[in-house]
């Protein structure tokens, strides 16, 4: 009976030894294959770099433009009014107005009187929501210059940095909300845009709530869109700030 067992213990010793066996060459098989096919031909292959000079092309860069009429994808942008802040007969500027006459302040800040071209109404619906965005937004990008309240009293200017346009007067008030769109997007003056930190819709948010600062600051006046600037063939805006909810000035954000 031991000699027996001694015998199956063997077998099943030789059977796992040579199982193993077979596991390790199937493994080793595999790695050959794998290692065989795959090749490095697609990492290698001849190629240029972003920005690198090619005598391929007439004009020696690598870098090719985009065919013409190519729209990236999510980037058709056919609501201009949304995407540009203009109306549909507005070009990439405001057209001129040959009666406007650019004023100047005590900065030395060149004024835009001429808003020709810029849309008077909100392309999206002004909710709280998205008044509570533009604030926090506001508070991120606008405060250190505008001040809490608009003012342009922000705490880089305190500290010498060229007092910018305050919001709350007349000329600002009137002004269409297109106009604040476009300077956040491209700037002006010593204002860079912020086109590429700011995406349209938080553009929007962020005008909605300087509204709202105006508002605050001039709570028993309406805010129209004067006829001599109203250009564009737009209704004017009229908003009363009495049926109009604003934020409390002394909790907008920092000091004042």
């Amino acid at each position: 009976m031991s000699k027996n067992s001694n015998q199956l213990s063997n077998i099943s010793y030789q059977l796992s030894k040579n199982g193993k066996r077979m596991i390790y060459c199937f493994l080793l098989t595999a790695f050959c294959l794998l290692a065989i096919g795959c090749r490095y031909d697609m990492q290698d292959q001849p190629r240029y770099k972003a920005y690198k000079k090619s005598d391929f092309f007439s004009d020696n860069r690598a870098s090719r433009d985009l065919s013409e009429g190519t729209v990236p994808r999510g980037f058709l942008r056919e609501d201009k009014a949304f995407y540009t802040g203009k109306t549909e007969t507005g070009g990439q500027t405001p057209a001129p107005n040959p009666a406007a006459t650019p004023a100047i302040d005590a900065s030395g800040n060149t004024l835009m009187t001429d808003f020709s071209g810029l849309v008077s109404d909100f392309p999206v619906p002004v909710t709280k929501e998205l008044l509570d965005r533009g604030e926090q937004r506001y508070k991120v990008f606008c405060i250190v210059c505008h001040g809490p309240v608009g003012n342009g009293d922000g705490m880089i200017v305190r500290r010498g940095f060229s007092k910018p346009p305050t919001y709350n007067d007349d000329r600002l008030r009137n002004a269409p909300v297109g106009h604040f769109y476009n300077v956040i997007t491209n700037g002006q003056g010593k204002m860079s845009g912020y086109a590429s930190q700011v995406p349209p819709a938080d553009r929007w948010a962020i005008v909605a709530y300087i509204r709202t600062l105006q508002i605050s600051q001039n709570p028993n006046g309406n805010m129209s869109m004067p006829p001599a600037n109203n250009t564009n063939g737009a209704t004017p805006t009229t908003s009363n700030a009495n049926t109009a909810t604003a934020p409390n000035a002394n909790t907008s954000g920092g000091r004042r």
